[in-house]
């Protein structure tokens, strides 16, 4: 322990220290941050002070009471990119979200960082410099996002592989009847041979184009290693790959962590706060927002001399705000993304498929343990809350089958959760067609000089707000006397200034943490790791000694559910969604983990039993419509009891040797009995219930026989998770150990004489 003369010493000697220093301090004797000092950093000509986190009831206490240089409307990536870059140029700065920070478009990306290879593609063929200057800047961004927060972003080098063809003229035939024959799509995936030049020149561009900020250089290789690099991959006439590199990230905590530097720097930031008028002065200008807290209803007046509105797909609704009459500019397009275990993709290699059935682009890709794959592309309404469908579920499944070897079963069961995101896209009134419309940005400033970010995507963030804020300036000439040049380039994201790739050794030394829990950690919150890890509970065990598990399959620990409601979650879905990412990876297991969230939330923000309830209930109904819980169960009522007369009996014959009572169901106490008897004694009882509820569809809490009947029929048409084929094993197993005590002894049989 540290006397308090050691902590005044320490206190002075770092007293007008740079950041990193000052962090690497605070990292190293985490006491610092108790005493709330006062983080200096110099950025160009600016001084920086950085601050604790302010709690939300300040936060609100702030947007009450004071007035702003910039009021912006909108958490997403656009609009904490917008509170950073006003907020570190010298402005008074507040950002609103009706939601959670992420809980919209920005945390239902590819999590790619990424330059835009169809992009380029589409620059050099049509010739389209527009285009050209889109994928530049991208790939400037990509190079700033993997310096500025090097712990939640990395390379991922992504594999597009390269088939033989028969002929071209065999290759022209099945593209054409490609839309019609299952056999068409097969054999048009991937890249011809003769294909390669093209593909190789479009790379070795994009390489160009990044300059010396390209992530790697991309590269050709043979079958042999293409193999060896995605062994998944299908074989016949498989002849190569070519492996080029973009970023990878977690986009919802990379714009939690954005919103936190910005409210660090001295942003007023808060969630969960809805703008419900736009207020004008007497000329006619924008001069603040009526404001409404969602969670207790109460509405006031925030005056700002700039309003920005930065609601990604929402955009009309607050112009039409601001103007009624004003005409849409954003076309919104439906992406759906479906997660499946990780056995599906190698842990650090991604594959793209530029040939699908409708020439959309497929991406597979590797992301926390698991394996992203997605994504459509389909004009949609606007909604607060969209949700995947079975359709867009069953074409993704099928277009990875196409392109993943005969061992790897593609099996619906296997969608572990399924979300879509609306993107917003700058519409073009003569083009009906989104793949069509770029992925590029503009910035509108009304007559009542209210700024509009639209379009654009996450690896532009910053560029975006770096233009909006400009602009910003330019229509109200008052702020542009106080404000100074944007410095964001220069700048590390929340986590980023005191973490190495070997921090997390600390954490599992220091703190006895659990090795992979301990990465995690590091990985997810950066430097702040250390201040989660203050928070973890003994577990009890002589190792690890800190650092109980949410759920026994992730390395969630009950510390992150306290920190996150530091930062800012103040509902079970902001959780399980956004502080961890529980519901985007296994719908199941976050509905498991919910009872221990909600209790946990529940000492933090003081609910009582009903908001407790209440909590519980949103949380569900999130995970059944938008995490893909109900399309999955439904997917599973769909599939026919397709097996003969004999199956049928042998299945029926294996049903009642596990209903030892003869009950007429399946109870859990019979599934642990059977697993028990051949030798799986460390199943858990998560993962009874895990089973459980895999195959009971009328949820009664037991398995009947057309349960049972249908799950061994979806096991046939491969369309069962493998939770569920362990049981259907189990089954197997009791039953061949039955058929061999029904066998004649050796005694007998005289030995088979």
């Amino acid at each position: 322990m540290h006397s308090r003369f050691s902590k005044i010493a320490f206190g002075s000697a770092i007293a007008g220290s740079t950041a990193y220093l000052s962090s690497w301090l605070i990292n190293d004797f985490p006491f610092l941050e108790d005493e709330k000092l006062k983080v200096h950093a110099s950025s160009g000509n600016a001084k920086l002070v950085k601050r604790p986190l302010p709690p939300r009831s300040e936060q609100l206490k702030s947007l009450k009471n004071e007035s702003f240089d910039v009021l912006i409307i909108g958490g997403g990536a656009s609009g904490a990119g917008c509170a950073l870059d006003a907020q570190t140029r010298g402005l008074k700065t507040a950002l609103i979200e009706m939601d959670d920070f992420a809980s919209g478009t920005s945390s239902r990306s590819t999590k790619l960082i990424h330059g835009g290879v169809r992009y380029l593609q589409k620059a050099i063929m049509n010739l389209d410099i527009e285009q050209y200057r889109m994928v530049k800047e991208a790939l400037h961004e990509r190079a700033f996002m993997l310096e500025s927060a090097p712990h939640l972003t990395q390379p991922l080098p992504i594999m597009v592989p390269i088939y033989k063809s028969r002929s071209l003229g065999q290759f022209l035939f099945n593209l054409r009847r490609a839309g019609n024959s299952e056999e068409g799509i097969e054999r048009t995936i991937g890249l011809r041979w003769w294909q390669v030049p093209y593909f190789w020149i479009g790379m070795k561009m994009y390489d160009l184009v990044a300059g010396f900020k390209t992530v790697k250089h991309s590269f050709y290789i043979g079958k042999t290693s293409a193999l060896e690099n995605f062994p998944m991959l299908r074989k016949e006439r498989l002849c190569g790959a070519i492996v080029y590199y973009d970023g990878q990230q977690d986009d919802a905590r990379m714009c939690l962590a954005i919103a936190l530097t910005a409210t660090r720097h001295g942003a007023t930031v808060a969630n969960h706060i809805k703008a419900v008028e736009i207020l004008k002065d007497s000329n006619g200008c924008c001069c603040g927002a009526r404001l409404r807290d969602e969670f207790t209803g109460e509405e006031w007046n925030c005056l700002a001399k700039c309003i920005i509105n930065a609601t990604g797909p929402h955009t009309d609704s607050v112009r039409k705000m601001d103007n009624p009459k004003i005409p849409t500019i954003c076309a919104a397009s439906a992406g759906t993304h479906i997660v499946l275990p990780g056995y599906y993709s190698p842990e650090k290699m991604g594959l793209l498929d530029p040939a699908t059935s409708d020439g959309r682009v497929i991406f597979f890709l590797p992301w926390q343990k698991h394996t992203i794959a997605g994504t459509t592309d389909m004009p949609c309404e606007v909604t607060h809350h969209p949700k995947p469908t079975e359709e867009e579920i069953l074409f993704i499944l099928q277009e990875i089958k196409n392109y993943l070897n005969k061992d790897v079963e593609v099996r619906r069961g296997d969608v572990l959760s399924a979300w879509s995101g609306i993107r917003p896209l700058i519409s073009d009134p003569n083009k009906s067609d989104t793949q069509s419309i770029a992925r590029n940005h503009v910035v509108e400033v009304s007559d009542s000089r209210m700024i509009t970010i639209a379009g654009g995507k996450w690896t532009t963030y910053r560029s975006m707000a770096t233009d909006t804020v400009d602009a910003a300036l330019k229509a109200v000439p008052e702020l542009a006397t106080k404000a100074g040049p944007c410095i964001t380039d220069k700048l590390l994201i929340e986590g980023a200034h005191g973490w190495t790739p070997t921090m997390y050794i600390r954490l599992v030394q220091d703190f006895g943490l659990e090795c992979e829990v301990a990465q995690h950690l590091a990985y997810y919150y950066g430097d702040r790791a250390f201040a989660v890890a203050k928070l973890a509970s003994l577990t009890g065990q002589r190792w690890p000694i800190i650092g109980r598990k949410i759920h026994p399959e992730f390395p969630y620990i009950d510390a992150e559910i306290r920190y996150g409601v530091r930062e800012y979650a103040m509902t079970a879905i902001d959780m399980i969604a956004r502080r961890l990412r529980l519901s985007f990876l296994n719908v199941q297991a976050a509905r498991e983990a919910l009872p221990l969230i909600v209790n946990t939330m529940a000492e933090e923000l003081h609910w009582d039993e009903k908001e407790k309830q209440r909590q519980t209930d949103l949380a569900i109904e999130f995970l059944m419509n938008e995490m893909g819980e109900q399309v999955n169960r439904a997917s599973k009522d769909k599939i026919p009891i397709d097996l003969t007369k004999d199956e049928v009996k042998m299945y029926i014959e294996r049903f009642r040797l596990i209903d030892q009572e003869n009950k007429g169901y399946i109870s859990i106490n019979d599934m642990r009995r059977s697993f028990k008897n051949f030798g799986d004694v460390h199943i858990s009882g998560e993962e009874l219930h895990e089973m459980l509820r895999e195959i009971d569809t009328n949820m009664n809490g037991q398995v009947e026989l057309d349960e049972y009947l249908q799950m061994m029929s979806a096991v046939k048409a491969g369309h069962i998770s493998a939770t569920a084929s362990r049981f259907a094993r189990m089954a197997e197993m009791e039953h061949e150990k039955a058929q061999i005590k029904k066998k004649i002894p050796v005694e007998r049989s005289g030995g088979g004489l």
